[in-house]
């Protein structure tokens, strides 16, 4: 009979050859919690409750959106035991209680900043660093994360090559308008940054306080990802293509993750398209 020990051994190699970084590091944060209870066990003695009782205690405290995630790496892994080597093996969190606690969160569709809002919050923010930081997020598309640890050698005419970004894939291309480019470059000419340094050499910490102070500026809660949000948004309503918006500004692996980012259509903008169609 297999053990908890080999079964997350294969399960985890598995990973290795298959998903993307950030995928394996949650994947080996859950398994390796789950190989320090159970791991000299027989993967069969684990029962339902046993699994219960690990999730409940892994995921205390935790929001819903996390126990979820943390529910689905180890009905990952059973699966992936049953399919590949223990046809046998029933799935403990399979289980209707399990899948209730732990059911998807329902989505919360975030409210959508309009142009005019987002050009304000831009053109009322002074200083260089932070407005080129606000328009990378608000104009192009990128993560909080992505800014931080762009370098001068990152950039190649209107492309941005990103070396760390969020899926895992080095070399991932950011496309940029013109008129960022050159205040870009002139940013780095005037603070004469090496091209292995970083452009805006701060803390994540104090950029989302940055972001949140230039939100005050125009009385809103602003948060970084907002930012990432309008670019989406009003990229698709200004009629550009859905495949546009995911692959090229959001960089997402499938469509269904972009639709998330579009929201819920305001009164405001229901009329003006109207308008605009039929007026």
């Amino acid at each position: 009979m297999m053990k908890v020990c080999q079964a997350i051994h294969y399960h985890l190699e598995y990973h290795k050859a298959n998903s993307q970084p950030n995928t394996q590091r949650c994947v080996e944060y859950v398994l390796g919690k789950f190989y320090d209870q159970f791991q000299e066990r027989v993967l069969a003695s684990v029962s339902q409750e046993d699994v219960l009782s690990f999730l409940t205690k892994l995921t205390f405290s935790r929001r819903q959106t996390t126990k979820r995630n943390r529910y689905s790496v180890i009905h990952s892994f059973y699966n992936f035991t049953i399919n590949t080597s223990q046809p046998d093996l029933k799935n403990p969190c399979s289980n209707s209680v399990i899948k209730k606690i732990f059911k998807k969160p329902h989505p919360i569709q975030a409210k959508i900043l309009d142009k005019d809002k987002i050009d304000e919050i831009i053109f009322r923010t002074t200083n260089a660093r932070n407005r080129l930081m606000l328009e990378l997020m608000a104009r192009a598309g990128m993560r909080i994360s992505e800014v931080l640890n762009l370098t001068p050698g990152d950039i190649d005419e209107r492309k941005l090559i990103l070396q760390k970004p969020k899926g895992g894939i080095r070399g991932e291309v950011v496309y940029i308008p013109s008129k960022i480019q050159r205040r870009l470059h002139d940013y780095i000419r005037d603070k004469v940054i090496a091209p292995d340094e970083r452009v805006f050499p701060i803390s994540y910490s104090t950029s989302w306080s940055m972001v949140k102070k230039a939100g005050k500026i125009v009385g809103i809660n602003l948060r970084p990802h907002d930012l990432r949000r309008h670019a989406a948004t009003y990229a698709s309503r200004a009629g550009t293509p859905l495949e546009i918006v995911s692959k090229v500004i959001l960089r997402h692996a499938d469509l269904t993750t972009t639709q998330r980012y579009l929201g819920n259509v305001s009164d405001f903008e229901a009329i003006r398209w109207i308008e605009n169609l039929h007026g």
